[in-house]
């Protein structure tokens, strides 16, 4: 997978429908358990809740949701398809209700978690995560400030820099772009010097 969505930063939105609040949290996480200590933290900061509804999407697939005690497909299922139509993955998503003594019906529910679940996306952000490359470039002196004005102008975004006996720069690349910023490289430079991949990365695309 050369990109993926997901959201930037941790981040919540609440609202009150009918007396009942519904706080909506969103959070990137990479791994499963990422996902379920989000989930255990929101459920222990809000153990007076009447619902701790939650859902996650991660790349490889796995979903998992729960209604915590609300009728069934009436608040897991409905978080996790706003992540799923949003196409956002590696993200989890808490709704927190405080329940207000009027009932909301199944259809009020659903429209209500769904609700809590986009703004809290809204508020963390979507962000596109491109697959990129990690490019180690050694060079002289000489050559350093061609090489730090071009690299941006290549694509290269500069992760690190070393100044030693040489200069050596780090460079985080769109990997869609490694064989025309290494073929500038050996141009500009008379094929002196080359980039060496190190590593490779997600990275926001913006």
């Amino acid at each position: 997978m050369a990109e993926y969505k997901t959201v930037r930063k941790n981040a919540q939105d609440q609202f009150v429908e009918k007396r009942s609040r519904f706080i909506g949290y969103a959070c990137p996480v990479q791994t499963e358990q990422e996902a379920l200590d989000f989930i255990t933290s929101k459920k222990s900061e809000h153990w007076d809740a009447s619902h701790n509804v939650y859902a996650y999407i991660l790349r490889d697939g796995t979903m998992r949701f729960s209604d915590d005690g609300e009728p069934q497909g009436t608040a897991g299922i409905p978080v996790l398809d706003v992540l799923r139509k949003q196409g956002v993955t590696n993200c989890a998503v808490v709704v927190t209700r405080y329940f207000g003594g009027i009932l909301l019906g199944a259809g009020g529910l659903v429209r209500a978690y769904s609700h809590a679940a986009a703004i809290a996306l809204g508020k963390a952000g979507i962000v596109t995560m491109a697959h990129c490359a990690i490019l180690d470039i050694a060079c002289d002196y000489s050559f350093y400030g061609k090489l730090a004005v071009c690299i941006p102008e290549w694509g290269g975004i500069v992760e690190d820099t070393q100044f030693g006996g040489a200069v050596t720069v780090r460079v985080r690349i769109h990997a869609t772009l490694v064989d025309s910023f290494c073929a500038k490289l050996t141009d500009a430079s008379n094929g002196r010097f080359q980039a060496v991949q190190t590593g490779e990365c997600f990275a926001a695309a913006d």
